[in-house]
């Protein structure tokens, strides 16, 4: 199974489950969310997310207007990566 089936298999519940355990740092019985498992749930959350055109203000991360620190660009530097 490719991480695009596993994606478009998740049902809705499974995608707010994998929301709350990172929110929380733990699973919905109560173990640890593990620094590995932490990253999984982000990317699989990031994935359903655009699969599934969530609008962009409902999907994680989202800041309205935008991060403030990036008005000021006076070091802004391309990174280039091979």
């Amino acid at each position: 199974m490719t991480l695009e089936q596993l994606i478009q298999a998740l049902t809705p519940d499974v995608y707010e489950n994998l929301k709350r355990a990172v929110e929380l740092g733990r699973w919905a019985d109560g173990r640890p969310l593990l620094e590995g498992q932490r990253e999984l749930c982000i990317e699989a959350i990031i994935h359903y997310e655009t699969l599934h055109d969530v609008p962009a203000e409902q999907r994680v991360g989202y800041m309205e207007g935008g991060c403030k620190s990036a008005e000021k660009d006076d070091d802004v530097q391309t990174l280039t990566l091979h």
